[in-house]
């Protein structure tokens, strides 16, 4: 703290009260500041404690690993614009939200999935997604755990990344920032970057990025974002915007249908990881030649509604809607991957 003496010595005794006072109102601005600061944003997270992990070598002994990026859970209700490592209830979510999708990955990989100060709902809502500090934190906390997994924890394995949503949104920047290296783009069997989208633009701009063009293609990227045949703007994909994509019935990229003959079940899961009901050819879907996403052609948009997105866009259940097709796909990935080595 500054001593009175030294105001004096600066400023000469005359204007010593003034001084005193400004003094008082700059160092009450500066704490309500770091207050302020505090409450929004923890400081940067130490990824070499197990603790900050929602998964940590989660099924070992497996050949491959699997880097898992978890959706938005956090809605932003105590209006935090990024998550809190602090908040045990919403930590808890996220476990449940990462469980929901594992049952694609665990027969097949030893998982890792790093808690990290998401960007809340609201962001999304507000289309902000793609600009400002909010984002920068989410992407540096990802950013920190994949490069501490890469140098104290993957001892050489092939991997494969995967996120949903704001977790696929981060996914496909670390995939721009790092994997123009040769060598991390050689012990990537896949990047499931589902629920968000993918450009021209993007891979114009990174032309290190491959999309993937078919079932057992490698170091490629899995995209998709599922919606009824009526659905013209999301939040994800708003109107305007072509994204790119694979069909996960058929494995194509153009635009003819897939009958809902070749989904092998969808599969509804609870927190738990637990399938809560599995329907095995529930729908076909086909890519939309003007907006890229996959439209889900045999389900009724009122059966599948949710608070949160117009009905019609069904992206809570991109998972969901195709699990059996991911999951055996995740598996082909990983065996032609090994037979190619």
């Amino acid at each position: 703290m500054l001593h009175l003496s030294f105001i004096r010595e600066k400023y000469g005794t005359r204007d010593v009260g003034m001084k005193k006072k400004l003094l008082k109102i700059t160092i009450l601005a500066f704490i309500s500041i770091s207050i302020i600061s505090c409450r929004t944003v923890d400081t940067a997270v130490d990824y070499s404690n197990p603790e900050n992990w929602a998964y940590y070598a989660e099924g070992s002994n497996k050949d491959v690993d699997l880097f898992l990026v978890c959706p938005t859970v956090d809605m932003g209700e105590k209006g935090n614009l990024n998550m809190s490592m602090h908040d045990e209830t919403t930590k808890g979510n996220f476990i449940g939200a990462l469980n929901m999708e594992r049952g694609i990955y665990e027969d097949t990989t030893t998982m890792y999935a790093p808690f990290y100060r998401q960007m809340t709902f609201p962001v999304y809502a507000e289309r902000k997604a793609e600009e400002g500090a909010y984002l920068d934190i989410a992407y540096s906390d990802i950013k920190d755990a994949f490069i501490y997994y890469l140098d104290n924890l993957n001892n050489g394995r092939p991997f494969i990344l995967a996120g949903f949503s704001q977790g696929a949104q981060l996914v496909l920047m670390l995939l721009e920032d790092l994997f123009d290296d040769p060598q991390l783009q050689d012990s990537l069997i896949a990047a499931y970057c589902i629920g968000w989208k993918v450009t021209e633009e993007d891979l114009e701009e990174y032309p290190h990025l491959k999309m993937a063009e078919g079932e057992y293609d490698t170091g490629v990227i899995v995209s998709f974002n599922s919606e009824s045949i009526e659905t013209e703007d999301s939040i994800i994909i708003p109107e305007g915007t072509k994204t790119l994509g694979i069909n996960p019935l058929s494995w194509s990229t153009d635009s003819t249908k897939a009958d809902k003959s070749l989904n092998k079940g969808a599969c509804f899961t609870d927190y738990s990881g637990s399938i809560t009901n599995e329907i095995p050819y529930l729908t076909g879907a086909y890519l939309d030649p003007e907006r890229g996403t996959l439209k889900v052609t045999d389900v009724k948009a009122e059966d599948y509604s949710t608070p949160l997105f117009p009905d019609g866009v069904y992206h809570l259940y991109d998972y969901q809607f195709f699990f059996r097709n991911l999951e055996e796909n995740v598996e082909n990935r990983i065996d032609t991957w090994m037979n190619i080595i």
